[in-house]
């Protein structure tokens, strides 16, 4: 059943990406699969499909069935256990419900019928291009991420009550430095769940993000969590991305975000979490995790009234004030606020001073770490400086 029009899927010898069309209706799967060929084998139920599946490249097309009932679960389960399925769904009437469950569920796209063949080709041909073929297993132990030896990864929230911060860029390159000078694996974590910008930063194209962790929550151990994370190669950073859709943020609660966090923190010597720029129980289960907590502040006035306010309400919720850390970014602005005065205001002596520099937006315009794209700049020297922090004496520094 191989993918129309397709040919052999790309690369290392992966077999052709096959397509199914599943619907419990014998004639709504027969009109689909004559739609899309002689390749397209149909099936009547999800189970029916399942006993049939070798680890081949699969795309479901599922047929108006299951925009009602309960099969839309199975799915849901069977795309999350396996990364060389992807799925598209074709239905007689499509609201906004339908499309929200669909998305949740890992449907790649949600077609109105009729639909052309033309058309349900190409959302097959989409769904197809995102899929993972799943190698067999060798006979001798690859790399994996980690063993577990016992100790506990350092836990690093960065955090900010207002956005435009620089919060984002300075998770990512504290996550690039302690990489580079870590002996373990290092993680970082886009936990703004509606807009994370932490793949686009590091110029990533994940095959995975947090919403497949997620999914698989009641089986995840380390295994299949490193299996959903992404390299960034020039440092080895492992990223695990936030949703590529706003909508799937409201499937990550905060005992989901700390049952990931627990399981990374036990193969990596430090889990970084870059945040939204507001409260919510995802950021406040975190903070209550973090080893450290980097409060990161603008050289302006309204942010610094947010971060006063901040202050007050992580006291309020009997936050240890000890692991919280102040990060004044962009301390050289010439904007007649001084370093001092900040200090006095929020009643908090900053721990890091970051400067204004230009290569900062060059570099996250070329989707590079600055630490990578201007070594020897004075933030890149803040940064490593920032690192130092959480890195043992005498830790060396990795010539970049």
């Amino acid at each position: 059943m191989p993918l129309p029009g397709a040919g052999a899927a790309s690369g290392g010898g992966a077999p052709q990406v096959a397509v199914a069309v599943v619907d419990n209706d014998q004639t709504a799967r027969s009109r689909l699969a004559m739609q899309l060929g002689q390749g397209a084998t149909p099936f009547g139920s999800i189970n029916e499909l399942a006993s049939r599946l070798t680890g081949q490249p699969v795309v479901l097309v599922l047929g108006p069935s299951f925009a009602v009932g309960a099969d839309l679960a199975a799915v849901e389960q069977l795309l999350a256990a396996r990364r060389e399925i992807g799925a598209i769904m074709v239905t007689t009437e499509l609201t906004t419900d339908l499309l929200q469950r669909a998305l949740r569920a890992g449907v790649k796209d949600v077609l109105q019928a009729p639909v052309d063949g033309g058309q349900l080709a190409e959302a097959v041909s989409r769904a197809a291009a995102t899929l993972t073929y799943v190698q067999p297993a060798p006979s001798t132990p690859g790399p994996q991420y980690g063993e577990v030896d016992g100790e506990v990864g350092r836990v690093i929230t960065v955090f900010s009550t207002k956005g435009g911060a620089g919060k984002s860029v300075i998770a990512t390159n504290l996550g690039v430095v302690l990489a580079q000078r870590s002996e373990k694996p290092v993680v970082l974590i886009d936990a703004d769940l509606q807009f994370g910008d932490i793949a686009v930063m590091l110029k990533l194209s994940p095959q995975h993000t947090i919403v497949d962790a997620v999914s698989a929550l009641d089986r995840l151990d380390v295994a299949l969590l490193g299996n959903l994370l992404v390299e960034h190669t020039p440092s080895t950073l492992l990223v695990l991305p936030a949703p590529l859709e706003p909508a799937f943020a409201d499937q990550i609660g905060a005992a989901e975000m700390v049952r990931i966090v627990e399981i990374l923190r036990t193969f990596c010597s430090f889990v970084v979490v870059d945040t939204p720029a507001y409260f919510n129980d995802v950021v406040l289960g975190l903070i209550e995790i973090s080893d450290d907590v980097l409060l990161v502040a603008g050289m302006d006035i309204p942010n610094i009234k947010n971060v006063k306010i901040g202050l007050q309400t992580l006291r309020l919720l009997n936050t240890p004030m000890e692991k919280l850390r102040l990060i004044l970014n962009r301390a050289n602005s010439k904007v007649k606020l001084d370093v001092g005065e900040v200090e006095r205001t929020l009643g908090v002596q900053a721990d890091a001073l970051i400067p204004s520099d230009v290569v900062v937006p060059q570099a996250v315009n070329k989707g590079e770490a600055v630490v990578l794209h201007a070594p020897k700049s004075g933030v890149s020297r803040a940064l490593d400086e920032l690192a130092d922090l959480f890195l043992p004496k005498g830790s060396p520094r990795k010539r970049r």
